[in-house]
């Protein structure tokens, strides 16, 4: 029986390509596999930190995907999202050069975990070649959904949609921590577990009522981070920056305004912020500090601190998923003045047939 296709499944199913690549060792070397799966990833991401030209930064950012692996090491090797970021990072330091391809490897981390959706969307917004990224992505799909309804999956191939719907808020989630904060002291909500998808939820009073809006913001945050990207584009700003800032604005959106928060959500932040890094340097001073203090923290409440959490509401340990949310949604903050930032600076882009046209002086009297 196979996850995704006989049974609905909380991921894509994508998610089983590597699943089934870690046991090719056979299933008692299961996390063996796997963990060599993730390592082989993360040297494709540190190989294209350091080879691409146009990474002048590529070598300090090669130390700090390190770094931000080694921190969230629990996370990085025991989760599908370790390996769809380094997928992504490789996907967004190809993007200037090879679309397409950049297109396609981020298809398949999509695939893998929803989020990469967000990359995918600012590239085709951000590039001129469009065409090419979205017909990358389309081959792809196409492909992986042929082999789902070959296969008779066809009525469980969106079934991961249906699943987060049907969740409440989740303990760590960004806009829980007010009714996180009325479980701690006793304020009309509660931490209940949920058994179907192995999750920890909150519910009563302000969590419920704050699940219920999730879903309509995040979609019209998306729309009008989109709508920043197409602006900003259009008006000539630098595609390469663009794009870096467009993916972390959606991505850090889909974290904030997500019922769910699960501690390996901040991978997703590691693998854009690296990337910006790689070109931009110190001007991404701000989110690189950030994802190393959100990294720590992360690591701390899960696996270190949970159990404390969760079995005594512990005031010290929700202070801390506290801070660590609030830098989450700092990130996005920063990330949406800078797209602002580059509305507002950059100018409409000179036709080419306007550039190679001949000059008239217009002095009122006509040329003879």
């Amino acid at each position: 029986m196979w996850q995704g296709v006989n049974v609905a499944w909380v991921y894509p199913i994508g998610a089983m390509f590597p699943m089934v690549a870690a046991a090719a060792f056979g299933h008692e070397h299961y996390m063996l596999g796997w963990f060599l799966l993730c390592s082989m990833l993360n040297l494709g991401a540190l190989i294209a930190l350091l080879r691409t030209r146009a990474a002048r930064y590529g070598w300090q950012s090669a130390y700090l995907w390190i770094s931000l692996t080694a921190i969230l090491g629990p996370l990085v090797f025991s989760r599908v999202d370790g390996i769809s970021a380094p997928i992504v990072v490789m996907g967004l330091v190809l993007a200037s050069t090879r679309p397409a391809v950049a297109s396609a490897l981020l298809s398949v981390a999509t695939w893998i975990k929803v989020w990469p959706a967000g990359v995918v969307l600012a590239l085709a917004v951000s590039s001129k070649a469009w065409v090419r990224i979205l017909v990358a992505g389309v081959a792809v799909s196409a492909f992986i959904v042929a082999g789902v309804v070959v296969g008779g999956g066809k009525a469980n191939l969106f079934g991961f949609i249906q699943a987060q719907g049907d969740r409440g808020m989740q303990l760590e989630a960004p806009l829980t921590t007010p009714g996180l904060w009325q479980a701690v002291l006793h304020l009309g909500t509660h931490i209940h577990p949920n058994f179907a998808i192995s999750t920890m939820e909150i519910q009563g009073s302000l969590a419920d009522k704050v699940g219920a809006l999730m879903n309509p913001l995040l979609g019209l945050v998306v729309v009008l981070i989109v709508l920043l990207i197409h602006i900003a584009a259009r008006r000539g700003a630098d595609r390469q920056n663009l794009l870096a800032i467009g993916a972390l604005a959606l991505v850090s959106s889909m974290i904030v305004f997500n019922k769910v928060g699960s501690p390996q959500f901040m991978i997703w932040l590691a693998a854009v912020i690296c990337v910006g890094a790689a070109f931009n340097g110190r001007r991404w001073g701000v989110p690189v500090v950030s994802i190393l203090a959100i990294g720590i923290i992360t690591t701390l409440v899960y696996p270190i601190l949970y159990m404390q959490l969760l079995t005594a509401l512990n005031p010290g340990v929700a202070a801390l998923l506290t801070l660590r949310n609030l830098l989450v949604i700092m990130v996005l903050g920063w990330s949406l003045l800078k797209l602002l930032s580059l509305v507002r600076r950059a100018k409409p882009a000179v036709p080419e047939s306007a550039r190679d046209a001949p000059i008239v002086a217009t002095t009122g009297v006509s040329p003879k």
